[in-house]
Formats: structure tokens, sequence, C-alpha cells
């Protein structure tokens, strides 16, 4: 799955459903091709449930709650425009429309105009992951730390200001005390994704002064739980004739001797072979 980096590092707060919802449309989303804005994409409680493992009820239920919010969320993106230096955010909704039918179970979206280029045409920068390593987390804020872990993912390492990451989840009124701050949103997204990413992630924290103003996440892809292991050869019992292997008889019999008079023959050698030491 693409995403570009530019919506990765955007500023937005969606619930928990509402970013699968999002995530599993732009999933959906050609990176190769540009999208005119008339194309409706749709998302069955059928495949929410199987994609999020959850119940198809839950599956229904959420799919009625987002078609009657998610219209009003917003994205705001900075420095939108490298031919712009002057424009320092954009502020656009994520979709246009939303269709919601519940005798289908299904909701149907097109994302707005201002959203296209960031979702189609990835010229630039872009951070890729599959939807199964975020599916199954339940924590808003672990799913928006993997997008920006993933980023890094060639590197293993990203410091980021604690200011700015607030900034980025749209939380910058709230968790004013430090400890609150890691209780609430850092410990359940990292414990989210260890648990469920391919990621493991662990971090620390700057001081700058007395202040705790950085976190420091180092984190790297799981190794495979259930390597192959490799296929034990089954020892055969050889046969014996007289007493020799029938190995042994095939690599010394002489033509037109049977196997026996091979087998007699070698034992004879051997005793002969023995008597001259």
């Amino acid at each position: 799955m693409y995403k570009a980096n530019e919506v990765v590092e955007a500023g937005y707060r969606l619930s928990l459903n509402e970013q699968r919802v999002m995530l599993a449309c732009i999933g959906q989303v050609d990176s190769t091709k540009t999208l005119s804005g008339t194309e409706l994409f749709e998302l069955s409680a059928k495949d929410f449930a199987i994609l999020f493992s959850v119940s198809d009820k839950t599956a229904y239920e959420a799919l009625h709650d987002v078609a009657e919010t998610l219209f009003n969320r917003y994205v705001i993106i900075s420095n939108p425009f490298p031919n712009n230096p002057k424009a320092k955010y954009l502020k656009t909704r994520w979709i246009s429309s939303i269709v919601y039918s519940p005798d289908e179970g299904k909701i149907s979206l097109r994302f707005a105009i201002d959203m296209l280029p960031y979702l189609s045409e990835l010229k630039k920068t872009f951070t890729r992951y599959k939807l199964e390593h975020i599916g199954k987390m339940t924590s808003i804020y672990a799913i928006r730390l993997y997008e920006l872990l993933a980023q890094w993912q060639s590197v293993g390492k990203r410091e980021v200001e604690i200011d700015w990451i607030k900034k980025q989840f749209e939380i910058e009124d709230q968790y004013p005390d430090m400890c609150d701050f890691k209780k609430r949103v850092i410990d359940p997204a990292v414990k989210d994704i260890n648990e469920h990413s391919n990621f493991s992630v662990s971090w620390t924290q700057r001081k700058t002064g007395r202040k705790v103003t950085h976190f420091t996440f180092e984190f790297s892809e799981k190794q495979a739980l259930t390597a192959e292991k490799p296929k034990r050869v089954r020892k055969v019992k050889e046969k014996l004739i007289l007493g020799v292997p029938e190995s042994e008889i095939r690599a010394k019999a002489r033509i037109g001797e049977s196997w026996e008079g091979a087998a007699a023959r070698i034992l004879r050698e051997k005793d002969a072979a023995k008597n001259q030491k």
C-alpha cells in the first residue's frame, strides 16, 4: 500500500474506524494512474470485518458511524505547493461525498479534489506498508505512529520532537503532563505496534535542559516466527546379504556374479586381508 509522505506527516485526527475506512479506500487507489475525482471507492461491512478482524455486527455499526462523521474531517498539509513557498499549509477535507447503503451493508465515497495528488501520482517520496500490519491495531495513535516509523524503515531509528508529534496527532492542547501523555498515547501505541505489526519498537526520551523534548524510537522488522524447518531425512535400514550391506555388494559385484556369490567373495577377501596383517 502506498501513501504520500506529505499525508503521512500531515496534521489530522480521525477516529479508529475513520482511519480504517480511509486506509482501506486509499489501498484501492492505483498509484500509477491519475485520479479525476469522479472515482467511487466502496467498502463493504464484510470486507471491513475481514480486514480489521472484527465481527460483522461491529463492521456494520462502524460503517454507519463513519458515514455520519467522515465528511466533516479535514487534514492540514504543510508546504503543499513546492512552486509556491508562500503557501504554508493546505487545509482540505478528506472526501467530497459519502453514501451509506444499509441494505447492502457498504459505504461509497469520493476523495476531495485537493487530496488527489497525494493519493495517485506518487512521483516523489512515498511510504509503503501493508494494511495487514495495522489491521488489528486498536489505538488511533498506533496507526499514525506506525506510518511515521515506516518512513524511516531503512534507518530503523527516528527522533521526533514531542511538540511536533502532538501537532501531527492534533492533540496540542491535551496531555500537558508528560507522564499522562506517555501513559495514554505513546505507551499504548508502541504496545499495539509491537503486538500486531511487523515492527519491534522501543523508545527513549531526551531532555533539553530539564525538560523532556524529544522521543527516540528504535525499531526493526520482526523475524519470521516460523522459519521453515529442514526436512528430516528418513534413514532406511539397509538390507544385508550374508552380513554384507547391499550398497557394498552393488559397488563390488562382478559381471555375471550373483549377489550371494559376491557377498561370499567379499567376505573371503576381507578374511584374507585380516590374515595377512
